[in-house]
């Protein structure tokens, strides 16, 4: 045999070894280690290298590398200009980085984390690759020209589009692509923060909220592999360094709870003031989105020149106060400053987080709180550094409504371990009355003004009213078990379909081949095998089966489509792929938006909305117990779904809402924002 006649096959061997590789990164456990722990890498290095970004920023706009805590100094590049200088700063900024946001990744905007919970809950881990360059960024440039924001949302989301970017990479099934998006957020917390159990923590209660033995086993290799890369560069030290804590009493117990309450109010009056920033500016810019953080930097900057301590993420100031340097009326001033400045900088448009700005409240109001309890007991409370630290775990907590995360962050950040017992009352009683007075956390909110409620799921789908049966196509001709290689490779190359059904005599369901299969048998010299050899045994849907839960199953099939058998669980009866679930669906919403009307119209004139009936929503909570020919619907409008207790529910004119239902609805583009204003009605209109 001459080597020419052998080398095709010592050549293509390895592209099958890699093959096979890819497989047990998708499949097994012991793939997700690797993955695991090279999101874990990434995430570290990407937190080191945001935050030495936004140390560079920050010394070119400023002059310093933490402009915080520099009082009302200048700008020693730009002397001329003196203190005025940062009032030019954020304007300057929002020139850069709006655009870049704007024209490359719009979903940078914001705070972060809720379009990482977003992605996990609702697009299957998908973040775009480029969400990572363009966050770090935009949020360095944002918070180095005065953004008054923290770094820690910015990292999250970093560390998740890391995450997700390597599992669509590899072709992960949503499941686990959903895990590295988590794996990523608690490396990035776990490398900026110094705190890998936090990190973890954070992951599993915000973003998966999922505690099972194999996301969390996942999540500790990442987030202790990204603290190994931070503390090799930036040390081993804890964040915050305090005095000595002890309680004076037991009695003091009772001031910690007192302000766990006072926690409450301020993280609850932050979410309320910054959303409504938003919608102000929302409704008074009428200009271009990529130059409304430049405009709106004007403001900015006008804060700044009052309260240079609110430039940047103030970790100087935060600790200043927790050290005990100011006095109460100074402390509500800065915590005030804190709300305003924070929320302008978001609702101008700037990139970065909230976590660290809710810190900081804490430790302002802490701080404020200790003092005065000082005063007025003075031999019953201890000292104010120590509420102002119990006050930093106690306002995150009400934002955030994550009462394990915050008890951990607050011990990581100090290492001391004597604080935990006030911080864990004061943290139960800041999520307590926080989740009694909003069901919303300040990253839920967000999303749910969007129409996307995280909290209680997915709205209803019209997937979830079609069934396999409706959308399958004829099954391809099978092959027989018996059938040689030479007659697997001739079906698959001549009849075009990426895979095709084994049989055996009695015409009874035996596996499928797909061309990735066959194309590993050639190479691999697998002459005598046949058609069940090859065959593998994959999942197989019923026609009876919604459109919505084959989807899941299809995930992981990629193009190949699976088999639908009819109720014996042998005779094959047909084959459905995402193309057919997505012809299907394209001829169902068209069919209701022509019913709809009259007269056809194209579904860009039409949005599909969720109406959650949960008795907090205004309008939507007057539609339980009417019928749906009895609420007055906008014209044109069409319930397409209804989800009742995880299931589906059949819609007509005489389904009667219950409380607790999620709708989806087809309603007229202009009519979608004021779908929640609805009352009943006495005609009916379905």
């Amino acid at each position: 045999m001459s080597v020419e006649s052998i080398s095709p096959v010592v050549v293509r061997r390895p592209s099958s070894r890699l093959r096979r590789g890819f497989d047990w990164l998708r499949g097994t456990p012991a793939g997700l280690v690797p993955l695991a722990l090279t999101v874990g890498v990434g995430a570290g290095l990407g937190a080191v290298a945001f935050r030495y970004l936004i140390v560079w920023f920050t010394e070119l706009f400023s002059g310093h590398a933490d402009y915080a805590g520099a009082g009302h100094a200048a700008n020693h590049l730009l002397p001329r200009l003196g203190m005025s200088f940062v009032v030019l700063a954020p304007v300057v900024g929002g020139l850069i980085y709006g655009p870049i946001v704007y024209r490359f990744a719009r979903e940078a905007r914001g705070h972060g984390v809720p379009e990482v919970m977003l992605a996990v809950a609702e697009r299957g881990g998908r973040i775009a690759p480029q969400v990572a360059v363009v966050k770090a960024l935009a949020s360095a440039l944002c918070i180095g020209s005065g953004g008054s924001v923290g770094r820690e949302g910015p990292i999250v989301q970093i560390g998740s589009a890391l995450g997700s970017t390597l599992g669509q990479l590899v072709r992960l099934p949503e499941k686990r692509l959903r895990l590295l998006v988590a794996c990523g957020a608690a490396g990035g917390i776990s490398a900026t923060f110094n705190a890998p159990i936090a990190g973890v923590f954070f992951a599993m209660e915000l973003i998966l909220n999922d505690f099972g033995a194999e996301s969390f086993g996942a999540v500790v290799l990442t987030s202790v592999t990204a603290a190994v890369i931070g503390r090799a560069v930036f040390g081993d030290a804890p964040f915050l360094h305090l005095p000595a804590f002890h309680l004076t009493s037991p009695a003091e117990f009772v001031t910690y709870v007192l302000l766990g309450v006072l926690a409450a109010l301020v993280g609850l009056a932050f979410v309320r003031i910054l959303y409504g920033f938003e919608d102000l500016a929302d409704r008074i810019w009428r200009g271009p989105e990529w130059l409304r953080p430049a405009v709106g930097g004007l403001l900015l900057g006008g804060v700044l020149l009052v309260l240079p301590q609110m430039y940047g993420v103030g970790y100087p100031v935060l600790s200043g106060a927790v050290e005990g340097h100011y006095v109460v009326w100074f402390l509500l001033v800065l915590l005030v400053g804190k709300i305003v400045a924070t929320s302008l900088t978001i609702s101008i448009g700037g990139s970065g987080g909230v976590f660290a700005p809710s810190l900081f409240l804490g430790a302002m109001a802490g701080s404020a709180f200790g003092l005065a309890a000082h005063a007025a007991l003075p031999g019953l409370v201890g000292s104010a550094g120590a509420y102002g630290l119990v006050g930093m775990g106690a306002v995150f907590a009400a934002t955030s409504q994550a009462p394990i995360t915050a008890v951990i962050i607050i011990f990581e950040l100090t290492g001391d371990y004597s604080i935990i017992l006030p911080l864990m009352a004061a943290v139960a009683v800041a999520t307590a009355l926080s989740k009694r007075l909003s069901r919303d956390t300040m990253y839920t909110l967000k999303l749910r003004r969007r129409g996307i409620d995280i909290l209680r799921g997915r709205s209803a789908s019209l997937l979830e009213t079609l069934t396999v049966a409706e959308a399958m196509r004829p099954v391809p001709a099978p092959l027989a078990v018996d059938a040689p290689l030479d007659d697997v490779l001739s079906r698959l190359a001549e009849g075009g379909d990426p895979a095709v059904p084994v049989v055996d005599a009695q015409g009874a369901y035996r596996g499928t081949i797909s061309v990735r299969q066959a194309e590993a048998a050639a190479r691999d010299n697998e002459l005598d095998a046949t058609a069940g050899d090859l065959a593998s045994a994959v999942p197989a849907l019923s026609g009876g089966q919604t459109l919505a839960s084959a989807l899941s199953m299809l995930d992981n099939a990629e193009d190949d489509g699976l088999p639908v058998l009819a109720d014996d669980g042998t005779e094959l009866v047909g084959w459905l792929n995402h193309r057919q679930v997505l012809t299907r669906y394209r001829r169902r919403l068209a069919d209701v938006a022509e019913d709809a009307r009259s007269e056809p119209r194209k579904l860009g004139g039409f949005r599909v909305v969720g109406l959650t009936l949960d008795g907090s929503a205004g309008g939507d909570a007057d539609l339980a117990g009417l019928r749906i020919s009895e609420v007055n619907w906008p014209p044109t409008t069409r319930v397409m779904a209804i989800r009742r207790d995880d299931a589906a529910v059949p819609v007509t004119g005489d389904t009667v809402l219950e409380s607790g239902d999620r709708l989806s609805v087809l309603v007229p583009a202009e009519y979608a924002d004021r779908l929640g204003d609805l009352a009943p009605r006495p005609a009916a209109h379905v």
